[in-house]
């Protein structure tokens, strides 16, 4: 059996991953590819409730290196339970953040060093990586401001915007190192016209694959 394709979409708080999930799930939809619709941290039960522990919205206290160590723990619990049985069943899995995320978030914006983040991603995932990652890109504050008319921020949406500076920038370095693998979608313009880039990348994509 043909192995699925593992698609992930990530982008800094506030730039639409929702609503662009939500697309790009029709454009598979429309193709006939049975999806598994995940996210990270989360998609297990254990992984759940790691979320609900990383992403709280009261200040947790714990340090940088168990919160890094946390987000690995549910992301190996991840791939065992639904991700890599979902790929070897030949199905899509289609997954709103994963280990871009984690060099963005807790390399960029903590300040972990990268190779340690680079050897627990060797040691989790093995060769499992993306085969296509949308990034949804917007400036700063306008992810801010969108962010603000949302429900209760979270331990990261929280933090100051000289951080989720460093998470966006670090995001930009990774799409520019991985460009084979990644789109930048520019998230600032109109809902439709984002979702126009969005489809345009999933009809290419979903073509290139043969289906």
């Amino acid at each position: 059996m043909k192995r699925g394709k593992f698609i992930t979409i990530e982008g800094q708080d506030g730039a639409g991953k929702s609503t662009n999930i939500a697309s790009v799930l029709s454009c598979l939809e429309t193709a006939a590819i049975e999806t598994v619709v995940t996210r990270e941290p989360g998609g297990t039960p254990l992984g759940e409730t790691l979320r609900d522990v990383v992403l709280g919205s009261q200040d947790a206290d714990f340090g940088d290196m168990a919160e890094l160590l946390l987000i690995f723990a549910a992301r190996a619990q991840h791939i065992a339970e639904v991700i890599e049985p979902a790929l070897a069943k030949g199905h899509w899995v289609l997954c709103d953040r994963f280990t871009d995320a984690t060099f963005a978030y807790q390399g960029g914006g903590r300040g972990i060093k990268l190779d340690k983040i680079s050897a627990l991603e060797r040691l989790v995932q093995g060769d499992l990586q993306p085969d296509l990652t949308l990034l949804l890109d917007v400036p700063v504050d306008v992810g801010v401001a969108r962010a603000g008319q949302r429900s209760e921020p979270d331990r990261f949406e929280r933090q100051q915007d000289e951080f989720k500076s460093r998470v966006r920038s670090v995001y930009l370095k990774r799409a520019e190192s991985y460009s084979e693998r990644f789109k930048l979608i520019d998230a600032s313009q109109s809902i439709q016209e984002v979702q126009t880039q969005v489809v345009q990348v999933m009809t290419e994509f979903i073509m290139s694959n043969g289906k």
